[in-house]
């Protein structure tokens, strides 16, 4: 049986809503939420951002002494906000939910590719289709 482009993308959102109810996915919730609730960040968030936006001025006019001097303080912000063990955590749980991502798609990808290859009778240790292994083959007019 061949199964629609629709099909296939029906099946990817109820792995998507999987995926959004895993303690992954969970932990990052809680751990943003937190984030959002912590004055300390935020008010650190907001200077970054008002600095950043200077940055781009100084850039933008040429000033670049005082850019430098800008980044070192857009900088010294980020090491502070990177300190406060919450968001130590997001970072993590951020990590922790790409981490899953990419297994997922490696397995999609892994399993499309040797179902290729069975499908083709090729040979699944040496990661070739049947048409590579036929055409390699002693006797073959390659």
């Amino acid at each position: 049986m061949a199964y629609t482009k629709d099909e296939i993308i029906a099946k990817a959102r109820e792995v998507a809503d999987m995926i959004a109810d895993t303690e992954e996915v969970e932990f990052f919730k809680r751990a943003e939420a937190q984030i959002n609730e912590n004055q300390k960040v935020r008010e650190k968030i907001a200077s970054m951002k008002s600095l950043q936006k200077q940055a781009v001025n100084f850039q933008h006019y040429g000033k670049e002494r005082a850019l430098g001097l800008i980044e070192g303080k857009i900088q010294k912000i980020e090491e502070e906000i990177d300190e406060v063990p919450i968001v130590q955590e997001f970072k993590q749980s951020q990590s922790d939910v790409n981490a899953l991502l990419q297994m997922v798609s490696t397995a999609i990808a892994n399993r499309v590719t040797n179902n290729i290859i069975t499908a083709t009778g090729g040979d699944l240790l040496r990661g070739e289709t049947g048409s590579k292994v036929r055409n390699d083959s002693p006797g073959s007019c390659s």
